[in-house]
């Protein structure tokens, strides 16, 4: 990662900024039902502490993000974002690093991430990165 950007773990008031990032990265899907709002980011994040990260240039603009959590036995990536013009600087691996390490230091074993069926940019990403793509299992949802 270049040297003039900076990691933290993403707080409650990263979020705005974070989601105005998300709604600017073509592949990235935000739910229009709450969950990806700010108060629903700040609930997970509070329920998930020290597992997402953001990152910041010279002029403290957020140009990464990964929002990160688990259930107690699995842990799950969602929204890893980066802006275009800070891409394959290794910002992505670095916040994939950080979260897993955490995850790990939690007991965590197995980690699942969500990719949209036509982000054929971070489907190629992830299986350069040595994830798995698993065929065993649909996703399916129910809005409450």
């Amino acid at each position: 990662m270049e040297n003039n950007l900076i990691i933290e773990e993403m707080e409650e008031k990263h979020i705005n900024d974070v989601i105005n990032l998300w709604k600017n990265t073509e592949g990235i899907y935000l739910h229009e039902n709450g969950e990806d709002s700010i108060s629903g980011i700040n609930i997970f994040i509070n329920r998930n502490p020290g597992l997402s990260f953001i990152v910041k240039n010279i002029k403290n603009e957020i140009v990464g993000s990964l929002l990160c959590g688990h259930d107690g036995r699995r842990g799950y990536i969602h929204h890893l974002a980066v802006d275009n013009k800070y891409r394959k600087v290794g910002i992505a691996k670095e916040m994939i690093y950080r979260s897993l390490e955490k995850l790990k230091s939690l007991g965590i074993k197995k980690v699942a991430l969500f990719v949209l069926k036509d982000n054929i940019d971070a489907q190629l990403f992830y299986e350069h990165n040595c994830w798995k793509k698993e065929d065993i299992v649909n996703v399916y949802s129910k809005i409450l």
